[in-house]
């Protein structure tokens, strides 16, 4: 379900130290919401459920035309672990991570004055588990809440943009990255249809079909977002809402903002 009262000016730090992501789930030193706790609320199956704030807004079409630069349709091909630090080896607990390689199938919508190419693939720091006892084999699946996982064999359609090189005060450049925009710019992709496909860890099953029944949800309920609204649609659908939004003017909240984290662009 989407929260449409997420972003806020003071959104916490929710870049991750990864390539492309929308929160920070990373195991070596980023910031996040989710990071202060990594025990999360866990699930009847043992999966750990983590929370973030969004980057940006990502919910409606007109969300996706003012912040994305290219929404493209993704398979994750493979993924490698990411060793927890040193602090949570040495205390016994924390997250290994997990970076997915994600390959670009199609461009399905570009801005005009988008400043890099769509990638061709890139390595995006997903959800990885928690570890516990001092072994590292102990763990849980983490999940953050009400997006994809990103595991292999699936496709999904999401919606980047490019973040240059960043420099901040004794932490040198930091090179620029693909990111996402937050929980609603990540939609499973599976067989082609919106909606269908791996959910925060878990297979759903959406039918092929018009997405009428859908749309004609009324678009006053807070959880009602454009995945909703289309699933069970095609990409063409998708690409029919992008090309009929108009953007709106863009703000900067928080992490997402040229300056935030005493980093800014590099000159």
């Amino acid at each position: 379900m989407r929260r449409l009262a997420r972003i806020a000016a003071a959104v916490t730090g929710a870049a991750l130290t990864a390539v492309v992501t929308a929160a920070v789930v990373s195991p070596s030193g980023g910031s996040s919401a989710a990071a202060g706790d990594h025990r999360g609320q866990a699930l009847g199956d043992g999966v750990i459920v983590g929370h973030a704030s969004d980057r940006l807004p990502s919910t409606t079409a007109q969300d996706w035309v003012t912040y994305a630069d290219h929404v493209v349709v993704v398979s994750a091909v493979s993924e490698r672990e990411l060793a927890p630090s040193r602090g949570e080896t040495e205390r016994g607990e924390g997250i290994v991570g997990r970076q997915v390689r994600l390959r670009v199938d199609k461009v399905l919508w570009s801005r005009a004055a988008a400043p890099q190419k769509a990638p061709q693939t890139w390595e995006y720091n997903a959800a990885g588990w928690q570890f516990s006892d001092g072994d590292t084999d102990k763990r849980r699946k983490m999940v953050l809440e009400e997006r994809p996982r990103v595991e292999t064999g699936h496709s999904y359609v999401m919606a980047i943009v490019w973040q240059g090189p960043r420099c901040a005060e004794g932490d040198g450049r930091t090179p620029g990255k693909w990111l996402g925009l937050g929980e609603g710019s990540e939609i499973p992709f599976d067989e082609g249809i919106l909606g269908n496909g791996e959910e925060a860890g878990r297979v759903v099953r959406q039918q092929g079909g018009s997405p009428a029944a859908a749309a004609s949800a009324s678009d006053d309920t807070p959880d009602f977002g454009l995945e909703e609204q289309l699933a069970g649609g095609s990409a063409s659908a998708l690409v029919s809402e992008l090309k009929a939004a108009a953007p709106a003017a863009p703000q900067e909240f928080g992490s997402a903002s040229r300056t935030a984290g005493g980093s800014a662009a590099c000159d």
